[in-house]
């Protein structure tokens, strides 16, 4: 498995990017070709360290799908999209070791 992990900082309005991602962005991710699986959660630090506001995976069957999904039309939709919501966004991607 293939593994994009998105982090969000502290949106500058809470209501906005929620209702925006919800509403919106939700849609625009899974659309992506090749998308197996689709998770976000709201992660709280359990050793008191910062944590994102918010985090999204997307998880892809092998490397093949990932760069297929990556250079697709609804990536770059999805991209636009997420430039246009009132926090900091990091994105990672990687294999995925299951243990």
């Amino acid at each position: 498995m293939q593994r994009i992990t998105v982090t969000y900082g502290q949106p500058t309005s809470v209501e906005e990017f929620e209702e925006h991602y919800a509403n919106t962005h939700i849609d625009l991710v899974k659309a992506l070709p090749g998308l197996a699986r689709f998770t976000t959660s709201h992660p709280t630090s359990l050793n008191g360290g910062d944590s994102p506001y918010f985090v999204a995976e997307l998880w892809f069957a092998d490397e093949a799908a990932l760069k297929a999904a990556l250079t697709s039309p609804q990536m770059a939709a999805a991209g636009e999209d997420a430039a246009t919501l009132p926090a900091t966004m990091t994105m990672y991607i990687g294999e995925v070791d299951e243990q």
